[in-house]
């Protein structure tokens, strides 16, 4: 089972999100939350396998938030939507550790796609 934590300010994003996450098997969403303040709790208590961060948000950025997820032994993988797809943003959040990063309005479908291969290959990991 692949734990996801979702992290935007938007509440439609975070429902599509959530939405989306109900149609995968073995792939549960476990927490979510809507500021860099919240996402940095969230994390201590859902201990998620992914998180699925937006970078500009309210109180704490997604940057910020980034750079203290990686600092951490065992860090969860990153996945960066945005709308703000700029190329000094990818390069930015890249550096800082996001395993990947998306556009919200043109490649939202690929988290599916990410997910999927991560469930994969943790049940691959999980039964040799």
């Amino acid at each position: 089972m692949v734990k996801v934590l979702i992290v935007d300010d938007s509440t439609l994003v975070r429902e599509r999100l959530a939405g989306l996450l109900s149609e995968l098997g073995n792939v549960e969403w476990v927490d979510q939350a809507g500021s860099g303040g919240e996402a940095l709790d969230a994390i201590q208590r859902s201990r998620p396998d992914v998180v699925i961060l937006d970078i500009r948000m309210p109180k704490g950025n997604g940057m910020q938030v980034l750079e203290a997820i990686k600092r951490g032994p065992g860090s969860p993988v990153v996945i960066v939507l945005t709308a703000f797809p700029f190329p000094q943003y990818r390069k930015k959040c890249l550096e800082a550790g996001a395993d990947f990063f998306f556009d919200k309005s043109s490649e939202f479908g690929r988290i599916a796609e990410v997910l999927e291969q991560l469930r994969d290959q943790t049940n691959n990991h999980a039964h040799p």
